[in-house]
């Protein structure tokens, strides 16, 4: 700290040596040492054999294999391209290549700069770049750099060319109708699915970068007219502020880092691989989050009830929609609390009522029942992480001896009693039964507790853990908005709306839970509805 209060008052005096004598201040000199050799750091060396030299140093040239630096000379100027192997069109450098080996010194003297940007480098997208650094970063996100000798601005040629699988239907959205094209690695490629769909001007896209080493593209999405202004501000800010070496499995640590939502189990924002409800979601007022490298996209505010929508729905018509979305319902009511519902029932059989008497086991088990549910519980998340690790073809096989071979042996052994079982097979599809993946393995969690808590508790256990359960949800906020809403607090219109498929043409307001702009699908009517 001393050396440096030394080198800054070293510069005030020179400065005021020079003001005395009434010459011209250079502004280079009101800079101290360190400052200095940043900013000619940060310049784009005059010669070409000197950047290659602060490529050496930046980079690891000539030490990263994947990293090349082509000096070559058109019109007698010498220049050299600069770009990571992988990354690099070559057809497109090719072309670019040829027409420049034709160019004659009176071509490209005195104005050098100029001619190559304006006239000779043949490529859509290329803009000049005048810091080191930044130079850098273009090569090392897919761009080429072309460096000019004795010019301290460089020229970025956007000649990407991203490793990345075909476009296919997501595994975990299928639909039996409906477009098969889903989201993959590549940002651009997402970005261009989402456009397809919505070509309105308003529809911005705002390209961040995260991580202080990945420095990983991350992209806002919204319609300017419709999507809440304070809620992008306040995205934009959050990401803006985020400090991290880096994001490499993408979307999910974004999510952590933006939202921050600790220890709760429960998903705070829906992701979706598929174009058409990422696009949709933006019609009623959402803002997206792409980040490069994930195929799924983060959907902002999410409320439980999206989380329980499926696009299969919206694909029939709106009876047989408001039916699956009844089937879904069931099924995931009956993943939560049927296993609970029914441990209670055995350790009171006084509240069954006339007719159920045939609930229970019909014998007895070696193991107490809550430890029984708790091994087939674990059982169950194990064949699942199996079938996971095991190569495709022999994924049937894997499911077929561990759920029939092992499940029978156990009964036969007096290990589990069939009731369990066949229980925790129910409930086990209506977790799968789940639209969302993370919202299935929250309710598994909370399918434990209550376990526990009706063993521990019995009946004033099963109450504490429902209640807890509303009461914890409607605490639990995604992004300032209501998690249970429209449920908690309650809003009869739009809870109308999440219990029944309802016609497109029926559907005249956004969600007020958006709090969007224009508020209106449709165009109005002599009846106005109010917002939902």
């Amino acid at each position: 700290m001393g050396t440096d209060m030394k080198k800054r008052s070293s510069g005030i005096t020179k400065v005021g040596r020079k003001r005395e004598g009434d010459e011209k201040i250079d502004a280079r000199e009101l800079m101290t040492d360190e400052e200095l050799g940043l900013k000619e750091m940060d310049e784009i060396p005059h010669r070409i054999e000197d950047v290659e030299r602060a490529l050496e140093e930046k980079t690891g040239l000539n030490v990263s294999f994947d990293l090349v630096f082509r000096v070559m000379e058109f019109g007698t100027k010498k220049t050299a391209f600069f770009f990571a192997n992988g990354f690099a069109k070559d057809t497109v450098l090719t072309d670019i290549i040829m027409r420049l080996s034709h160019l004659q010194r009176e071509q490209v003297v005195p104005d050098t700069l100029t001619s190559f940007l304006r006239k000779y480098v043949s490529h859509i997208q290329v803009e000049p770049v005048e810091q080191f650094d930044k130079a850098v970063n273009f090569a090392l996100s897919g761009s080429t750099v072309f460096f000019i000798e004795n010019e301290t601005t460089a020229l970025v040629i956007d000649a990407k060319n991203f490793p990345g699988r075909s476009i296919e239907e997501p595994d975990l959205e299928r639909v039996v109708r409906g477009a098969r094209d889903g989201f993959v690695e590549t940002l651009m490629t997402n970005v261009t699915l989402v456009r397809r769909r919505i070509r309105d001007p308003r529809l911005k896209l705002e390209l961040m970068t995260v991580g202080e080493r990945t420095k990983t593209d991350v992209c806002i999405g919204y319609i300017s007219d419709i999507a809440d202004p304070k809620l992008v501000e306040s995205l934009r800010d959050k990401i803006g502020k985020v400090k991290i070496d880096g994001i490499p499995l993408g979307d999910k640590q974004l999510e952590e880092a933006v939202i921050g939502k600790g220890w709760n189990p429960y998903p705070s924002v829906r992701y979706s691989e598929r174009p058409d409800v990422v696009s949709s979601h933006l019609l009623e007022g959402h803002v997206i989050i792409f980040a490069d490298t994930s195929p799924s996209v983060m959907i902002l505010p999410t409320t439980f009830f999206h989380l329980i929508q499926h696009v299969e729905e919206y694909r029939q018509t709106p009876f047989v929609g408001s039916y699956l979305r009844w089937v879904r319902f069931f099924g995931i009511f009956m993943s939560l609390f049927m296993l609970p519902l029914w441990f209670l029932l055995v350790q009171n059989p006084e509240l069954k009522p006339p007719g159920l008497e045939f609930l229970g086991p019909q014998k007895e088990g070696k193991l107490p029942m809550l430890a029984q549910f708790m091994l087939v519980e674990v059982g169950v998340d194990m064949m699942r992480l199996a079938a996971v690790h095991t190569p495709s073809p022999l994924t049937v096989a894997m499911g077929l001896v561990a759920a029939i071979l092992v499940g029978d042996i156990a009964v036969k052994t007096g290990l589990f009693i069939n009731e369990v079982i066949m229980y925790m097979a129910v409930a086990a599809v209506g977790m799968f039964a789940t639209p969302s993946y993370e919202l299935g393995l929250a309710n598994r969690l909370v399918r434990l507790a209550m376990l526990v808590l009706v063993a521990v508790f019995k009946i004033p256990g099963l109450v504490i853990g429902f209640s807890a359960w509303l009461i914890w949800l409607s605490m639990t906020r995604s992004y300032n908005t209501p998690y249970m809403w429209p449920f908690i607090p309650f809003n009869a219109k739009a809870m109308l709306s999440i219990l029944f498929r309802r016609p497109i043409l029926a559907s005249k307001m956004r969600p007020s839970i958006t709090k969007a702009i224009d508020k209106r699908r449709q165009p109005e009517n002599d009846s106005p509805e109010p917002s939902s």
